[in-house]
């Protein structure tokens, strides 16, 4: 949709069939994300009107046997990569391009980010470069899984929130590959995260702020515990980071990585 500042947007909807909260979930964790210096769109609160919608047939969302109007009112808004000339963007590289993407270091920046935010879904990024230019530069969409969708609960699993070429994690050789991106989460001030969290409009997530609120106090303690995360995916049979060197030489125990892991799955 293009927004009354001239920008196209990405738009959800409230009434989107995957969950009203993915709306809540889209808008904090790219917040999140641009607080920690990654390359995600800008995010706005878009509001669209009765009269839009109702002079506008293609406002409706395709339920299979059924088609509902979009309900009007305030909608997550994402800038769409490319703005205006969207023919320098691609969702695929081939990997000799893919390797030459001028940010694939914020591939572990974002898997940092996943990781803290539970993204219960795979990572998805879009590509873009401007005319002239030979290599692209990858920018991260789709926070809408993070808090686990709609349930709002932090389920920890090894696959899950990365990227689904392991091209992009082959570089890393320690946690330094994960600077500055994991340092400035880890110690993301608790005012920042609030401030995000209370932009959101209640009307996303029904209105009830104790349930934004515990969302949040989680999220606060889960800053501790991002790179237990980042190992057990480096464990997982994807073996992501090859240049790590021996993983159970650089990694904590075995048994104790599974007495955490067992520990945060209860919490």
């Amino acid at each position: 949709m293009l927004g009354a500042d001239g920008n196209p947007y990405v738009v959800k909807f409230q009434n989107n069939p995957q969950h009203r909260r993915v709306l809540a979930n889209e808008f904090l964790a790219s917040r999140l994300a641009a607080a920690a210096g990654l390359s995600v769109p800008e995010v706005d609160l878009v509001e669209v009107t009765p009269w839009l919608i109702e002079h506008t047939p293609q406002l409706e969302i395709d339920l299979g046997r059924r088609r509902e109007k979009c309900l009007p009112g305030l909608q997550f808004g994402s800038r769409f990569v490319g703005g205006m000339m969207p023919g320098q963007v691609v969702d695929y590289l081939p990997e000799e391009q893919l390797l030459e993407v001028k940010n694939l270091p914020e591939f572990l920046g974002i898997l940092a980010l996943d990781k803290w935010t539970g993204n219960a879904n795979g990572r998805q990024a879009v590509f873009v470069r401007k005319q002239r230019e030979r290599r692209y530069k990858a920018v991260f969409i789709d926070y809408g899984h993070c808090f686990h969708c709609g349930e709002w609960r932090y389920e920890d699993a090894p696959l899950r929130g990365v990227y689904p070429r392991n091209l992009v994690y082959r570089e890393v050789t320690g946690w330094e590959s994960f600077s500055p991106w994991l340092e400035r989460l880890e110690t993301m001030p608790e005012e920042t995260v609030w401030a995000a969290a209370n932009e959101v409009p209640p009307e996303w997530y029904g209105g009830d702020l104790s349930e934004m609120e515990a969302l949040v106090e989680r999220l606060l303690v889960r800053r501790g515990r991002i790179r237990e995360a980042v190992e057990i995916f480096g464990r997982s049979d994807r073996r992501p980071f090859p240049k790590w060197g021996k993983m159970a030489g650089n990694f904590a125990d075995t048994g104790a990585m599974e007495n955490r892991w067992h520990t945060m799955m209860e919490q």
